[in-house]
């Protein structure tokens, strides 16, 4: 039927907002007077990294939004070890507004720009999961892949960061929403095997219900989460209203299947009997009372008793999926749930009439609750920065393993040395830069003040801090009578 193809609503989250961030100034004067450099001639890369960090403020709701996310946190990793000392700030705020309360925070901590941005990374996907259409297999595919890298990305936040000042970014509202996140995986899962098992043998519909309590067992997990004392004033009540009524539909649901498997299913056969008394002796949380298994599966009118107390315990959970769904106002506005809950709970009714029978009096008893088993256990992604490739903006400024915020260096020297009988007195080692290996007492670099670890920054006016071992004796050798101009740094 089509209400039945029709899908619940996902919860989506909505990406953290951000100020403009004007660096040019700050990072100018840090060139100058860290690396000794002319901060002007570095306005290039900086209005660059300021043009990427303004981009990302509004992706693209899709692939290529996300990888803009990465790129940028990518990026954050050279911007961090460029300008950003152990023991003195930049001087600049990150202004970042909570994605549920809109309430602003700000840091100088650099590592709450990248929280934000990670968070971010997690709304993106999980925007990208609520937009599929999950009616086809290709849509919910896509759904599980995205909500399971939005719960790695959540999860990869709350144990990698602390201490932000925002709520959303607390351990609680994280845990929370790896749980959610982790739900609606499990509920895309329980679609997929509705969508694919279209055979409606015993075996399958058992399945089908332990999927459908394997979900509302998540759902209640994360509604339970959601009530607790940090979290419960900050989430929507549309959020804890919406996971309330998931856990009692999947309940009804469940219910239903386990009634559908035993009523309108035949019985075993001699050959199946062995394989289905295996998998009904699992099914339940307790035994229903009554007759043996090996009997009730046999006997139709037992399994017509046993049918009926599930779809009585089923409709009572539609009931109460559709009451809760009705006090709020928010979720009373989406016709899509409010028809997926009706059409469920009339599904049950006629069943129910269909298999009641006038003369039944016998008290229908109270079906035990189905033992959740899924298999498709959600997979928590991490994020997979190595897809995104980024290259450090501020690559002049040369090696980070020198060249970074944490090293501090005396103002470079420049030397002029004159060949003398044993060429310039020194020798070199290493790359990138290269470093004076050896002096030898009494030459002309010893006579200079060139010293055993100095780096070799330029050669006669070209810069060297990149260059390698060979370019640079070849630089050194290919100078005449009038000598050669170098420029060393001292760690």
């Amino acid at each position: 039927s089509s209400s039945e193809s029709i899908s619940v609503p996902m919860i989506p989250l909505g990406l953290k907002e951000t100020k403009e961030l004007d660096l040019l100034a700050p990072l100018k004067d840090f060139i100058s007077e860290h690396y000794g450099e002319e901060g002007i001639l570095f306005e290039k890369e900086i209005k660059e990294f300021m043009e990427l960090r303004q981009a990302m403020r509004t992706p693209s709701r899709n692939e290529a939004g996300l990888e803009l996310l990465m790129e940028y946190y990518n990026q954050l990793y050279f911007f961090d070890s460029r300008f950003f000392p152990p023991t003195t700030s930049l001087g600049v705020f990150f202004h970042w507004y909570d994605s549920l309360t809109g309430v602003p925070s700000h840091q100088r901590a650099l590592a709450f720009e990248k929280g934000s941005v990670l968070f971010n990374i997690g709304a993106l996907h999980t925007q990208i999961g609520a937009r599929q259409d999950r009616a086809s297999l290709p849509g919910l595919n896509q759904a599980i892949d995205a909500f399971q890298k939005a719960a790695g990305a959540f999860n990869y936040l709350k144990e990698n960061f602390s201490n932000a000042p925002s709520l959303d970014m607390s351990a609680a509202s994280l845990n929370m929403l790896v749980r959610l996140m982790v739900a609606q995986v499990q509920e895309c899962v329980f679609e997929k095997m509705t969508l694919l098992r279209a055979q409606h043998d015993f075996l399958t519909r058992l399945q089908l219900a332990q999927e459908a309590a394997r979900v509302e067992d998540v759902y209640s997990l994360v509604h339970q989460t959601m009530t607790q004392a940090h979290v419960k004033d900050y989430v929507p009540f549309s959020w804890t209203t919406m996971v309330h009524v998931k856990s009692e539909h999947f309940k009804a649901l469940s219910h239903y299947f386990a009634a559908i498997a035993l009523c309108d299913c035949p019985v075993a056969s001699d050959a199946e009997l062995p394989e289905h008394e295996k998998a009904f002796i699992q099914f339940h949380i307790t035994m229903p009372e009554g007759p043996s298994l090996h009997v009730l599966l046999q006997d139709p009118e037992e399994r017509r008793k046993l049918g009926k107390a599930h779809l009585k315990k089923a409709i009572m959970k539609h009931e109460e999926a559709m009451r809760i769904h009705g006090l709020c106002k928010i979720l009373r506005k989406m016709d899509i749930l409010q028809e997926v809950l009706s059409f469920a709970h009339k599904r049950s009714l006629s069943k129910y009439s269909e298999i009641d029978h006038e003369e039944d009096f016998f008290e229908t008893g109270d079906a035990p609750d189905i033992h959740p088993k899924t298999h498709q256990k959600p997979e928590i992604k991490s994020p997979n920065f190595s897809q995104v490739k980024v290259t450090d903006l501020f690559h002049r400024l040369g090696p980070l393993s020198v060249f970074s915020a944490k090293n501090k260096w005396y103002p470079a020297r420049r030397v002029h040395l004159m060949r003398g009988e044993n060429g310039f007195g020194f020798t070199l080692r290493g790359d990138s830069p290269v470093l004076i290996a050896g002096v030898i007492p009494g030459g002309c670099a010893a006579e200079a003040g060139l010293k055993e670890g100095d780096y070799i920054i330029s050669v006669n006016g070209k810069d060297c801090k990149w260059s390698k071992h060979a370019e640079v004796v070849q630089l050194l050798k290919s100078t005449g009578e009038e000598g050669v101009e170098i420029s060393v740094i001292t760690l």
